[in-house]
């Protein structure tokens, strides 16, 4: 047991220095590593740390009590390695923080080249991908010109195939034998070749062999049609043979009309449309002789100088398409280039009866740029010669006032040229092919006229002061022949026409239209002129009034010493050898004759007669209320007034109409009245009187005031009036 004591003690003693270093060694390796695994200080760590020393113990000693004198060697042995582990443990304790930090440098080194790595990485990802993006749409570019080549590979096949097919047809050497085409127009002389029926047989060989390739063709192509567009029509394409002959005068065209030829002039259209027409013309008998009786056979549904013109016309309208946007900064060249094409459709649907149902070359200046550039066009012009004719030295003047016969509307010039220039403007737009073309243009002539309308009212205004001078009337005349021209074309089948399409498509270019003016322009109850007539009528009429006013403030003048004419102390017609005019009326008679004869001679027929009427009423409302009402009157007086009026006012109206009294109501019934013998005046005072007695009393046996005046032959004056004139007669008074 002591033996058993002191090996306890030596195993203390040996584990003590040991647990001390190992617990040492452990804390250095814990601060070198910053961990905390190795370090302990659980009890179970400690006991298992003992179990290790006593396994050593046993290990080296053994049980053997003997072989405790090893313990000391043991003890050396441990001492020795204790001090080495120190002397490492120091070592490595001052080499391992510089080498840990080199390594954290090297790792902070190592994170920043791979973050930019990182970064680069990205940039060249972005770059990549845009560069795959831009490649791609080369790529796509790329497919598409090589599909666009696949195709043209395919139509240069075809193109091959079909001049192969060329060199094997003699149909243009057929051609060539009747001298086609015909440049120059052919001559009689020119005798027919000596194998002119095989020729004509070869023509109608080749001829019926090409409208038969072509109608296989077109089946084909007619299905493709039916499958990529159904529901639409097109125009039918040129027969085959017609085609072929097309071909040297297209060539021709082409070589002297495009290109820095000479004859390539934008200035002078005319030249291609002209030589359009000239290869018509002298093509037209070659086409209706010897092509037309073989289509006819063939059953060809075709008409064969209809088709060459067709043909040629495709060419006059892709050069019109080419120069027009050229010229539309030039006025000058763009209204003769306009001229050129409207002559040339002129001549083509006249003289070489090309269908209207076919399109010819207007419609290429139909385009809305084009278009436009005509209408301002011809509005800028139109309004530079209203300025010009409106300023001319005979502007106001008539040019046939000296041939009676053609100047009953004693137009002035300048509404004659005005007219003239509208009338011009329809004839230009009247073959266009689109109602909407033809109601924009006019739209533009009603736009004019207005503008012409305020042009006369403001000269009009300047010479209201001289309402009786020529100028005056002429303007009235300008109104008068403006407003009557409107109303015939209102009547005229090209503007009805227009108007039941402005019914349909006219709000987009006259203007809104109420539901009442669309209803009266469908029912043709009014026209489209009707709101420039209402207003051109109402300047005549207030022309006519203003005039109208001036002849009767000089009549009136003239009147006043005639009106208060001792009328009550005249002498009888007994007492008188012969009736004559009244002194006093003779200068209003003058007055009145004067004016007549010259407004008769300045004033056009309808404008005079609506004059003169309206003076004769005016004038019978004068003499009727400021000398017949004014005054009394006795026998002497009223027989004066009578032949006054009878046989001098009445007759100065007599040129104009067959009864001119029927236009002077009031004063012929007053001298029926004034008269009267004294009885019938005393039956017809008691009538009045009975009458106004027994008003609201029917009675049947007493006439009535009315009945009884109208056996006396007045109608215009009401009963009321006849009591008053009755009242004049100075011998009735006291009666």
């Amino acid at each position: 047991a002591a033996e058993t004591n002191s090996a306890d003690d030596v195993l203390s003693n040996m584990a003590a220095p040991m647990m001390e270093h190992n617990n040492h060694s452990s804390n250095d390796l814990s601060h070198l590593q910053r961990t905390d695994c190795i370090k302990s200080e659980s009890p179970s760590e400690d006991e298992n740390f003992t179990d290790d020393v006593v396994g050593l113990v046993q290990k080296e000693i053994g049980g053997d009590l003997k072989s405790l004198k090893k313990v000391s060697g043991l003890l050396e042995k441990l001492t020795l390695e204790n001090k080495q582990l120190e002397e490492q443990v120091l070592t490595v304790s001052s080499s391992v923080p510089l080498r840990v930090s080199a390594a954290l440098s090297t790792a902070e080194e190592s994170r920043v080249k791979l973050e930019s790595l990182l970064e680069k990485e990205r940039v060249l990802s972005n770059t990549l991908q845009q560069h795959l993006q831009g490649a791609q749409v080369w790529a796509d570019s790329i497919g598409q010109v090589l599909g666009q080549l696949d195709t043209l590979e395919r139509h240069m096949k075809y193109l091959q195939c079909l001049a192969r097919i060329e060199e094997l047809s003699d149909f243009e050497e057929v051609l060539t034998q009747f001298h086609w085409p015909f440049i120059s127009p052919p001559t009689q002389t020119l005798s027919p070749p000596a194998n002119a029926q095989e020729l004509n047989s070869q023509l109608e060989l080749l001829v019926s062999q090409l409208l038969s390739l072509q109608t296989s063709d077109d089946l084909i192509s007619e299905k493709k049609e039916i499958l990529s567009r159904p529901g639409q029509s097109q125009t039918p394409p040129l027969s085959l043979p017609i085609q072929i002959m097309l071909l040297p005068l297209s060539k021709r065209f082409r070589y002297h009309f495009t290109g820095n030829r000479q004859t390539n002039n934008l200035s002078k259209p005319e030249w291609y449309l002209t030589q359009i027409l000239i290869w018509m013309g002298n093509s037209s008998n070659f086409m209706e002789e010897k092509i037309q009786p073989i289509l006819d056979r063939a059953r060809a549904k075709v008409n064969a100088r209809v088709e060459l013109c067709r043909g040629l016309l495709t060419l006059a309208q892709e050069k019109l398409a080419h120069d027009a946007p050229r010229l539309l900064y030039d006025d000058a060249l763009f209204c003769h280039l306009v001229d050129e094409v409207l002559q040339f459709e002129k001549e083509l649907r006249s003289t070489h009866s090309y269908p209207r149902a076919y399109p010819g070359i207007l419609h290429i200046l139909l385009d809305k740029t084009a278009f436009q550039k005509w209408l301002s066009v011809e509005r800028k012009m139109a309004v530079e010669k209203v300025d010009t004719m409106l300023t001319a030295e005979g502007a106001w003047s008539s040019q046939y006032k000296d041939i009676t016969d053609m100047d009953e509307l004693k137009a002035p010039d300048c509404a004659e040229t005005f007219m003239t220039l509208l009338l011009v403007i329809t004839e230009r737009y009247r073959s266009l092919p689109c109602p909407r073309a033809q109601l924009s243009f006019l739209a533009l002539q009603k736009e004019l006229v207005d503008d012409f309308r305020i042009r006369l009212t403001q000269v009009m205004k300047e010479e209201s002061r001289q309402p009786l001078s020529p100028r005056y009337c002429a303007i009235l005349n300008a109104a008068n022949y403006i407003s009557t021209v409107l109303s015939d074309w209102g009547d005229n089948v090209f503007f009805l026409q227009l108007q039941q399409a402005a019914v349909s498509v006219g709000e987009e270019i006259l203007g809104p239209l109420g539901a009442t003016e669309t209803g009266r322009l469908a029912s043709l109850e009014e026209s489209l002129f009707e709101a420039l007539l209402a207003l051109l009528e109402r300047l005549r009429g207030d022309m006519l009034g203003r005039l109208l006013d001036a002849v009767m403030r000089d009549v009136k003048e003239k009147a006043q010493p005639y009106c208060k004419d001792r009328w009550i102390s005249l002498p009888s017609q007994s007492d008188q050898a012969t009736m004559s005019l009244s002194s006093s009326a003779c200068p209003m008679m003058l007055c009145l004759r004067d004016h007549l004869l010259q407004l008769q001679q300045m004033l056009c027929l309808p404008l005079f007669q609506m004059f003169w009427q309206g003076l004769a009423e005016r004038l019978d409302n004068f003499i009727y209320e400021d000398l017949i009402l004014y005054n009394h009157f006795n026998e002497g007086g009223v027989a004066q007034l009578q032949y006054d009026m009878t046989r001098n006012l009445f007759p100065l109206f007599g040129h104009y109409c067959k009864r001119p009294e029927n236009f002077f109501k009031h004063v012929k019934e007053a001298c029926i009245i004034l008269t009267l013998k004294v009885g019938p005046a005393l039956l017809l005072c008691d009538v009045l009187k009975q009458s106004e007695e027994d008003e609201g009393i029917l009675n049947h046996q007493q006439p009535s005031p009315e009945s009884a005046l109208n056996e006396l032959g007045v109608y215009k004056l009401a009963p009321s009036d006849v009591q008053i004139l009755l009242n004049l007669r100075s011998a009735w008074l006291k009666q």
